[in-house]
């Protein structure tokens, strides 16, 4: 990819499935929001609801997530979502790591094409992605941490919050609610942003 390429350009390439992802659904799940937010929100793969509709999150945990951000004033509209995998894996299970890595380039050009300042991740596998760690969102959730000068939260998955429905204090419902409004008010005093962002994924024992 050359030039000025669009999400659209990305979007096109991502379509093509490589060998490490022929495992997964031929349908492409590639993101939706504003191609410009500062916010982006970024879960592990597309269930059924949306490896049949190609959008992001619009299944009962989708559902909710759409509750979540109108309860701090969001909109799917003025953030951005998407998957660090983005075709369903069979039967719903966890992408590999192999997966995992094989997503990574479209996710990251994703970032460079966005410049978001902030990062929210849904769930382990992209929260331990981001993290480099192997620590579970029980402990994570609603800290802050730096990948490349962008700031990131990783969050409970919705689909978690489906199975723990209780709102009470302390409760993963609750500690939610608190993760986002910590979020909402990181974004709502966000300086202008920056024309460029530089992702540096090397690693030193990849070169020399």
């Amino acid at each position: 990819m050359t030039g000025a390429v669009t999400l659209a350009d990305l979007e096109a390439e991502a379509a093509v499935k490589s060998p490490a992802l022929q495992e997964l659904s031929d349908n492409l799940v590639f993101g939706e929001g504003d191609p410009d937010a500062n916010l982006v929100f970024i879960g592990e793969a597309p269930g059924e609801d949306e490896d049949l509709s190609g959008r992001p999150f619009v299944g009962r945990a989708g559902q909710l997530l759409d509750k979540i951000f109108e309860s701090v004033g969001l909109h799917r509209d003025m953030v951005y979502i998407t998957n660090i995998v983005k075709f369903r894996p069979p039967g719903n299970r966890n992408p590999r790591p192999e997966e995992v890595a094989a997503s990574e380039a479209v996710l990251l050009a994703q970032l460079r094409i966005i410049r978001p300042q902030l990062i929210a991740t849904l769930g382990n596998v992209p929260t331990q992605h981001f993290l480099n760690s192997t620590l579970g969102i029980t402990r994570t959730h609603g800290t802050w941490h730096d990948w490349h000068g962008i700031r990131v939260m990783p969050l409970y998955h919705p689909a978690y919050l489906l199975r723990n429905a209780s709102r009470e204090q302390g409760a993963p419902k609750w500690q939610m609610w608190q993760d986002m409004k910590e979020l909402k008010r990181a974004l709502d005093e966000l300086p202008p942003k920056r024309v460029n962002v530089v992702i540096d994924t090397a690693e030193q024992g990849l070169l020399f």
